[in-house]
């Protein structure tokens, strides 16, 4: 594992799932599902989703209260610009882009703003392994 995926997982609790679907076959559940069982404070962003794991579902970044640390994105790479900008306005402390989603542009962008950037990797993935390597 590399640094920036473990001193995100490590250091951030409070994780905004963008693309969270309320359908528990999708990626995007089954992740949110997973880091909420291990600890993490997860934030649904979904202008479709009304209600998803028991948590009322934002339309977007900007309309979360509070603080956001991760901002873990599930969009095609082609919307994960408008995203990252969101976030950087948010205060976020990272982006992390899951499996198959690379976006260069944006990732640059957030790094430039500060944000620790993950890309084309799954969250959980990473925390089972982290967790492995602890255990």
């Amino acid at each position: 594992m590399t640094a920036p995926e473990e001193e995100i997982l490590r250091t951030y609790k409070t994780v905004a799932v963008v693309g969270l679907s309320d359908n528990t076959e999708r990626a995007s559940y089954r992740v949110a599902s997973y880091l909420k069982e291990h600890g993490y404070r997860i934030v649904p962003v979904n202008p479709t989703v009304r209600w998803v794991l028991g948590q009322l579902c934002y339309p977007d970044l900007a309309s979360v209260p509070g603080p956001v640390e991760v901002v873990d994105i599930f969009r095609r790479p082609e919307e994960v610009g408008p995203i990252v900008e969101q976030a950087i306005a948010k205060g976020a402390n990272a982006i992390w882009m899951q499996e198959g989603i690379i976006n260069e542009e944006a990732a640059a962008k957030a790094r430039q703003a500060g944000l620790k950037v993950v890309m084309d990797r799954c969250m959980m993935k990473e925390h089972r392994k982290l967790v492995e390597q602890s255990g």
